[in-house]
């Protein structure tokens, strides 16, 4: 029987792939630093979004797939860009207009919108800090402002300063002419303002390690690059970061693979070897636009795990990780159950089959088992014909159905409950619709109900969905799935549903035969 290495060095799954191709880079040797370094990086000029938590998140699939394929120690590191300075007020934050006084400053200075941190900076990195922590990542957070005030990119940024004509030799061809006329990689940080200035940089002098540049007023004024007296363009400062700490591993989005190659050869520029990466594809909003932390669009982290699991999450960000994904709230029941059942089939697998499942690669070796004897979109849907308040109404239908089971011994069921009621009442409630049936549909309806009272067989799923299959068949729907489209849009006023067998078998035969009934009066859709 093969080993966990083994079995790693041969897995097909996404980070195991990853992983060998980064212990390639060290095939003559070791990293001279004794461990090896993964990176994300964030701009925290806006609220930290679900794709930055994805980017966290799929790092440290690589990053333990690394560790089961490799004994090289390794390390993560989750990087704040908050001396950026901010260059425009986003638009799901309070107190704008006096945001709009702080424009340029680096975020570590503008003032915290919401009043509870020293920063908008320091805000947006808490709030990612305790996002993180809560699902137990192991990571070093590390902050841009601190890294240049504390000298810890000096010996760098010296060397930048050296190698400024290579540098401009790089980056001037990807700029327009008028971007070309006043670019510098030094952003000098005012000492007048605060601001951090987009100026051209008009005399430099390695010998003194220092630039000097025009301030909007018109004073010439010479800094240090050292000390964050200056930092640097986003480009050459991403390079800067993986040359001065010797990153070996740093995934992106699609967005961002021109700006990868620039910041790969700048690296080389400044006498280092740059990263591994890997480029994911984006996460898009109901539109199909690209998610932004300005915009506030798609879902954040917090409404996620408002109606669903961290667990489940996870599960979500290993999926394909190289195809755009719409990312909004109808995609979390179809990601609820998919997740589920991966866990429930990772207890009957073997090693290699285990090592492909994704729950593997979401929570490593301590691999919860699934409660949920019945599925999330089956408990959205009894929420909404029961007009469920609570999960305890739900608890009513499932003892019936299930009588053995209850919320200490399906910890994960009555959880799945909860989410299910907040979830209807929030998302599906407000917009639900129910539409009336034709006659062909009202005469099957009536067939089915009156089927229903008559019924003498047990609550077996498969029986009453054979039911209503016959039912179908007798009425000649042509395709079949359009008589079940019907029972979805007519009971339950949507276009998918579950598997209606079960969902008579948990719901009840008589309740249902009702639900026919204020179907075909119209009662649903006054509701």
């Amino acid at each position: 029987m093969c080993n966990l290495r083994d079995a790693a060095m041969n897995s097909k799954a996404w980070p195991f792939e990853e992983a060998r191709r980064l212990l390639r880079r060290f095939k003559s040797s070791p990293p001279e630093k004794g461990y090896v370094l993964f990176e994300t990086g964030y701009g925290p000029s806006g609220l930290p979004h679900i794709g930055t938590f994805g980017e966290v998140q799929r790092t440290i699939m690589v990053q333990r797939a690394f560790a089961a394929v490799s004994d090289i120690p390794t390390k993560l590191i989750c990087f704040s860009d908050d001396m950026d300075g901010l260059r425009k007020v986003p638009d799901n934050v309070p107190n704008r207009e006096r945001m709009e006084e702080d424009l340029h400053l680096p975020l570590s200075k503008v003032r915290d919108p919401f009043g509870t941190h020293d920063s908008f900076g320091a805000h947006n990195n808490a709030r990612l800090n305790a996002f993180l922590d809560s699902f137990g990542f192991e990571y070093e957070f590390a902050s841009s402002s601190e890294y240049y005030t504390s000298g810890r990119f000096d010996e760098m940024l010296l060397t930048a300063l050296e190698r400024f004509d290579d540098i401009m030799e790089i980056m001037l061809p990807t700029l327009g002419p008028e971007r070309r006329a006043t670019y510098s990689p030094f952003l000098p940080v005012s000492p007048k303002s605060g601001h951090v200035l987009q100026v051209p940089t008009v005399e430099r002098n390695a010998r003194k390690g220092t630039i000097v540049y025009d301030e909007p007023d018109g004073e010439r004024v010479e800094v240090p690059v050292t000390g964050g007296s200056v930092k640097m363009q986003w480009k050459p400062d991403w390079a800067l970061r993986w040359a001065a700490l010797g990153v070996d591993y740093e995934m992106s989005g699609k967005d961002l693979i021109d700006s990868v190659k620039q910041a790969n050869r700048i690296c080389r520029a400044l006498g280092r070897r740059p990263p591994e990466s890997l480029t994911y594809e984006l996460f898009l909003d109901d539109q199909g636009r690209k998610i932004s932390k300005s915009k506030g669009n798609g879902l954040s982290m917090e409404e996620w795990l408002a109606y669903a699991s961290p667990g489940s999450l996870g599960y979500f960000m290993y999926q394909k990780p190289k195809t755009a994904k719409r990312l909004h709230f109808d995609v979390i029941p179809k990601t609820v159950d998919e997740y589920h059942q991966q866990l429930r089939t990772y207890q009957k697998q073997d090693l290699a089959q285990r090592l492909a499942n994704p729950v593997h690669h979401v929570h490593g070796s301590d691999i919860p088992e699934s409660s949920m004897v019945i599925q999330f979109a089956m408990l959205l849907n009894l929420a909404s014909v029961s007009h469920a308040e609570s999960r305890e109404t739900l608890w009513g239908f499932i003892q019936r159905y299930a009588p053995d089971v209850s919320p200490d011994t399906h910890p994960d069921l009555d959880e799945a409950a909860g989410f299910a009621v907040q979830y209807f009442n929030d998302l599906v409630k407000p917009t639900k619709t129910f539409r009336s049936a034709d006659s062909k549909e009202r005469a099957a309806l009536e067939d089915l109900r009156d089927r229903l009272r008559s019924w003498n067989g047990g609550m077996d799923p498969e029986e009453l969905q054979s039911m209503v299959f016959a039912v179908g068949k007798a009425h000649e729907f042509e395709p079949l799935r359009e008589w079940f489209r019907a029972l979805y849009e007519v009971l339950l006023g949507a276009s998918q549903g579950p598997r209606f067998g079960g969902f008579i078998a948990l719901f009840g035969i008589d309740e249902t035969a009702k639900l026919i009934d204020d179907a075909l009066s119209n009662r649903l859709a006054e509701q």
